[in-house]
């Protein structure tokens, strides 16, 4: 909506495309149209997560990862808790239900799919770029900090 709402008054027509496919097919078929070179190497389709335990005074990690990789999976996988105090145990496991990942994305957000409304309202009293790991996929290279302060009413903490 915000695309259609940045338009010049003077638009009168607007073509809508309806696709059906992967979004790997969709991400070939932008690329195509738009006169960018495909390209299928491993490069292209590799990420760099950069990751601040605890807090920007700490060294960073940094951890390569697929295009359209799931920041929490990503984090764990690589033995980084996403999770402060009890919650390390009695979470989800990323099916967005508990509101516990709280990250902070400090670089590369725009890198990352967009907020949903429940992710939102969920975070609501925090700075924007807090996102719930669980649904925040990387498209391109972003850098993480983990234990980010939280509003205190963040009942989740």
């Amino acid at each position: 909506m915000n695309a259609f709402a940045s338009l010049e008054k003077d638009v009168k027509e607007v073509e809508l495309v309806f696709f059906h496919g992967t979004k790997k097919e969709l991400i070939q078929a932008c690329k195509e149209s738009s006169g960018e070179k495909s390209s299928t190497d491993e490069e292209n389709e590799n990420i760099t997560i950069t990751v601040f335990e605890g807090g920007q005074d700490n060294n960073p990690i940094k951890i390569p990862a697929k295009k359209g990789a799931n920041i929490r999976q990503v984090l764990t996988d690589n033995g980084i808790n996403v999770y402060q105090s009890v919650t390390r145990w009695t979470n989800c496991k990323g099916k967005q239900l508990c509101g516990t990942c709280i990250v902070n994305i400090t670089e590369g957000a725009p890198g990352t799919n967009r907020k949903s409304m429940d992710e939102a309202s969920t975070l609501r009293e925090n700075p924007e770029s807090y996102r719930l790991s669980c649904i925040t996929f990387a498209y391109g290279d972003v850098t993480v900090e983990t234990f980010p302060p939280v509003s205190a009413s963040q009942w989740t903490r």
